[in-house]
């Protein structure tokens, strides 16, 4: 870099001239840029996805950002950071001009590397010319895991991304107080988040704000699951983005769909590469004028953490919302229905329940249960049986009309699919501040007692409600251990009929596409020699829900397990998380987690260790991490961090 600084990059190039090039054949380069350790943490899914690209004519680079893995530097003190841009874009332009390069950068990743690749973009550095981005946001406050709607989440990665901050680069792993203690000596990242609990500058920095859309001029190709919390994005960029964009949107979760979990997969690198071809080497492939939107219609399946794979069928369309779309409202009505027309004005009340929520995951997509536990808890509205099958796509809105009597309050609503049997599979939800009412970056008390129109628009989705099934919305003021409880006893009420009567809008659209699209069977690629992985932290291997009846108290615990074999050894990670609350004293909640490294060296066992315990009052949230370094089970180093942050609104 300018500043001495050097950046560990991994090249992926072709080993010899591809059939029918030159011997000086000029390649175009495509890089993924971020901090999670390449020469082992993804080194194995670093091989299969690159190698892929290579075979095609690219040049890839696999850059570890600075102050991570094998680069130089202190590490950065936050996610997506004005150095880490600025490093990136140095990248690029010394990628744009190597001897090898025909002076054509694209840049892709999934989650960080897709998050970076669209704030790079937003700076149009003159050799990037188009990105895909999978599993990502431009919306860092509402989107991203810190405040999932806006709203507190203590996620895994806050355990998992501050322990592996600590650690050094890979094969040697260096323990001397220069390679050690810039690394293992820095903040933890989600200590600084808990002081940013509204939107604004912190956060908005390296967001696309609604305004901003039109200065965006990088083609895009943007991918995405259903069962990924980030999948918004996808529709915002094809709605309000003027540069090319293509979306791909499966049923999957948070990875990548050649490797799909749920099912099914395809192989996405195929339309990748002609999306490279087109951009990167100016090959006239036609890619621009098939539809940009290709999307995946979910069909019902019952709630199972396990399914394997998810029904449904294939949809392209040119536009979205597609042509033939139309919203269609359902009013919520007494006796707990939904009905095609607004009732007479009526009343219903809730008790706040704090614990509830489990069911619904750990974030808007995920694996889900059953939600009836959940719905036992809820002001719940269910249509009649329905006479046909019926489609949606898109965002389902709920527009409420609600009141509190404390003067902080969230609502939550979900849209589920009953089935004849009485099964509840959730399709998507969402959940709104009331405080954030008006204002994502100056949210305001509640006036107790007070009536607030509240619209909530449900996170992105596809489904075909099946005749004979009910179309269910759900509502609460919990959705714990997801988002962290407000600190008040108290009953909301929600408003029926009336002027602006609570009603729930679905984006319908016709169930035959004019189009559908057809994908190949994944590409395996032969592992790379002396690599092999097994397990993972998440999803997590348990999964359980406790509750005390004597003390009033419930807990959810996980655990997550994963190891990795190197030439140079071994690397084991372990996770475990519980979350606890009373719903007598919602104030009180508590996070404990533990999570740690094991690398085996030849002579040498090194253990990286955290500890996180976050709890709150009314007024605070109290804040403890530590961080351990063993050698040989003899402990060389450890910090600790303890904090109190007041609640703003959370």
């Amino acid at each position: 870099m300018k500043d001495g600084i050097r950046l560990a990059v991994n090249l992926y190039m072709p080993d010899g001239p591809l059939a029918g090039a030159g011997d000086h054949e000029k390649f175009p380069a495509i890089l993924e840029y971020l901090p999670y350790r390449k020469d082992d943490w993804t080194l194995a899914r670093d091989w299969d996805l690159h190698s892929y690209f290579v075979r095609r004519g690219y040049v890839t680079a696999r850059v570890d950002i600075r102050g991570t893995g094998a680069s130089e530097g202190d590490p950065p003190d936050r996610e997506y950071s004005d150095r880490e841009q600025q490093d990136g874009l140095e990248v690029i332009d010394w990628l744009s001009k190597q001897p090898w390069s025909n002076g054509n950068v694209g840049m892709m990743g999934i989650s960080w590397g897709g998050f970076n690749a669209i704030q790079l973009a937003h700076l149009h550095p003159p050799a990037l010319k188009a990105i895909i981005a999978m599993c990502a946001t431009e919306d860092l406050f509402h989107d991203d895991i810190h405040y999932i709607d806006g709203l507190m989440h203590v996620d895994e990665y806050e355990l998992g991304m501050d322990l592996q901050l600590g650690l050094t680069r890979a094969p040697d792993f260096p323990t001397d107080e220069k390679s050690l203690a810039p690394r293992f000596d820095a903040a933890p990242w989600f200590l600084l988040y808990l002081h940013q609990q509204r939107d604004g500058p912190f956060w908005q920095r390296a967001s696309i704000s609604a305004a901003q859309y039109d200065e965006y001029k990088v083609p895009t190709f943007m991918i995405g699951g259903f069962l990924d919390g980030y999948r918004d994005s996808i529709g915002r960029f094809l709605e309000h983005v003027h540069a090319p964009v293509k979306a791909l949107l499966g049923p999957w979760n948070h990875t990548f769909p050649h490797a799909a979990e749920p099912g099914p997969s395809i192989e996405w690198r195929a339309e990748a590469v002609r999306w490279w071809d087109y951009w990167l080497k100016g090959r006239q492939n036609g890619i621009l004028d098939e539809p940009r939107f290709e999307v995946y219609m979910r069909h019902w399946y019952p709630p199972d953490p396990n399914i394997a794979e998810i029904p449904g069928d294939w949809r392209a369309e040119k536009d979205f919302p597609p042509a033939g779309a139309r919203t269609e409202s359902l009013f919520l009505s007494p006796n707990h229905t939904l009905r095609d027309s607004a009732p007479a004005a009526a009343q219903e009340q809730l008790k706040y329940v704090p614990s509830i929520g489990a069911e619904a995951g750990f974030w808007w997509g995920d694996f889900t249960t059953d939600q009836r536990p959940i719905d036992a808890f809820s002001l719940v509205y269910d249509s009649s049986p329905l006479d046909k099958d019926t489609a949606i796509l898109g965002w389902p809105k709920a527009l409420l009309q609600v009141s509190a009597s404390a003067p902080l309050a969230d609502w939550f609503v979900r849209l589920s699919d009953v089935a004849p049997d009485g099964t509840v599979t959730m399709i998507t939800g969402a959940g709104q501040s009331g405080a954030q009412r008006d204002s994502r970056s100056n949210p305001t008390d509640l006036d107790p007692g007070h009536i607030y129109s509240l619209p909530i628009e449900l996170h992105l989705t596809s489904w075909v409600f099946s005749r004979g099934h009910r179309i269910r919305l759900a509502v609460s003021n919990a959705l714990w251990p997801m988002i962290w409880p407000t600190p008040f006893p108290m009953t909301t009420s929600l408003q029926l009929g009336g002027a602006s009567a609570s009603r729930l809008e679905l984006p319908l659209v016709p169930l035959e596409p004019t189009a559908r699209p057809h994908f190949s069977a994944p590409e395996l690629t032969p592992p790379l020699e002396g690599v092999k992985s097994e397990g993972d932290t998440w999803p997590p291997q348990a999964w359980t829900e406790t509750r005390d009846l004597i003390a009033g108290t419930t807990r959810v615990s996980w655990t997550g397990d994963d190891s990795s074999q190197y030439p140079w050894g071994r690397m084991k990670d372990h996770e475990q998380m519980s979350y606890l609350i009373a719903d007598a004293h919602p104030e009180k909640s508590e996070v404990h987690g533990e999570a740690s490294t094991t690398v085996e060296l030849t002579g040498r066992i090194l253990v990286w260790s955290v500890l996180l315990d976050v709890s709150s009052d009314q007024q605070n949230f109290y804040y403890h991490f530590e961080r351990r370094l063993t050698e040989n089970g003899k402990q060389i180093r450890e910090k600790s961090w303890e904090d109190k942050i007041p609640r703003d609104h959370q």
